[in-house]
């Protein structure tokens, strides 16, 4: 593609409006459904020390199961953006943990200690058929997960409509072990996406 990053604005763009757009009804239903996915999948969360994200423009809300992995046992943590270059830095979480805005006036815990991760729960504006994400542009999860020497389980989230053919991967992206949408539980392997059932889902 000759101009790679005006298109992937382009479509940041494209995909946040739509997933702004969506009634409150249609948001509700399919966020039911991924909580359900993820409930039914991924059991072995409830006994990990699991990164899950403040929902920002329309994403979709994590926190809900977040408490119910909590209250089966996982360690919960939410991201803080220390430097613009920097990885990501995951501290502990509770409902009731004390949280200050931080960069692009996301909560963040107050001064709980960092973690490190067994699984994470990951936004994404886009995503395609070979289980790579379209993020902000910021790169931030791609270099956390590059500190990792053993992979935390990856579990990208997103909406149906937020699907593409190709979001054009570079070196440096990594793609989801799993994508959960309204839809069910994909796996990537391969190179590619392919639908599972919760009782398949390794997670």
């Amino acid at each position: 593609m000759d101009n790679l990053l005006e298109w992937k604005k382009q479509q940041r763009k494209r995909l946040i409006a739509a997933r702004e757009a969506l009634s409150e009804e249609t948001y509700q239903q399919w966020s039911r459904a991924i909580s359900d996915f993820l409930k039914q999948g991924f059991p072995k969360l409830q006994k990990m020390t699991l990164g899950i994200y403040w929902p920002f423009r329309g994403e979709y809300d994590p926190r809900q199961v977040a408490r119910y992995f909590g209250q089966q046992g996982a360690t919960l943590a939410l991201p803080e953006v220390t430097g613009k270059d920097e990885p990501l830095c995951f501290r502990e979480w509770l409902p009731d943990t004390p949280m200050k805005n931080s960069a692009y006036g996301i909560p963040v815990p107050v001064e709980t200690r960092v973690v490190r991760l067994d699984a994470v729960i990951i936004p994404m504006v886009g995503f395609d058929q070979h289980g790579y994400r379209l993020g902000y542009g910021s790169g931030y999860f791609d270099r956390t997960l590059a500190t990792y020497q053993t992979q935390p389980l990856t579990i990208g989230i997103a909406f149906e409509i937020q699907r593409l053919a190709n979001v054009y991967p570079q070196s440096h992206d990594i793609a989801m072990h799993y994508i959960v949408t309204e839809a069910g539980i994909f796996q990537t392997g391969n190179d590619k996406l392919k639908p599972i059932s919760a009782p398949q889902c390794d997670g």
